[in-house]
């Protein structure tokens, strides 16, 4: 009786053990779909938006929290971070004309202390007058020898319309309505609360970048 336990005792652990190494093989931490990011309904086009475009709002102030770790992201994340600015209301789009304007004159992603400027003219506190805010706005401009919007020729005032109807159109497409987040491929939206820190943020995105 002995000799026929320990015959199936041996084989019966092999199998469990077996069974312990696959599992812990695959219990990797890749992000979950649902969890750490979601599927656009609608995949935006590659050819109007960059592998990692951060969505964004001048008027939301995560989204100038966010600006502070865009640099950790890129570096964990090992690619360029371009931006696009959300026009799902219409103060969003109304900033969305001055982020554009910065956008266009600096050929390519406005710096950061730029950056900075828009967002300080756009959050400007309460009991600020219209003409503080355009003068502030305007500032951000002039001090770096561009041209504020408020003096754009036609030329430029129909490229910019150009730049915010095509930001408005993939703000459609998208379906999202809350900001900042990132697309990676014009097809996964990263959920930025299903992270607890920017690394983790990167990690996502380099996962869905190769997927």
């Amino acid at each position: 009786m002995r000799i026929h336990m320990k015959s199936i005792i041996k084989p019966l652990l092999l199998v469990l053990s077996s069974a312990l190494f696959l599992t812990a093989c695959g219990d990797t931490n890749e992000p979950k779909e649902g969890v750490q990011y979601e599927v656009l309904s609608t995949t935006l086009p590659t050819d109007s938006i960059a592998p990692v475009t951060e969505v964004f709002a001048l008027s939301c102030g995560h989204c100038r929290n966010m600006e502070n770790f865009l640099p950790v992201i890129s570096q964990e994340a090992g690619t360029d971070i371009d931006k696009m600015h959300i026009t799902f209301n219409q103060s969003a789009h109304v900033a969305a004309m001055f982020y554009y304007a910065a956008e266009m004159q600096v050929d390519g992603t406005p710096d950061h202390a730029f950056m900075e400027d828009l967002f300080a003219a756009t959050q400007m506190g309460e009991g600020t007058t219209l003409t503080q805010q355009q003068e502030a706005y305007a500032k951000a401009f002039t001090s770096r020898g561009l041209t504020s919007p408020y003096d754009f020729n036609e030329e430029q005032r129909d490229i910019l319309i150009q730049k915010v109807d095509n930001a408005k159109m993939l703000s459609e497409q998208s379906g999202i309505s809350s900001v900042p987040t990132f697309v990676v491929n014009g097809k996964y939206n990263v959920l930025i609360g299903g992270h607890d820190d920017p690394k983790k943020i990167a990690e996502t995105i380099r996962y869905l970048l190769e997927k």
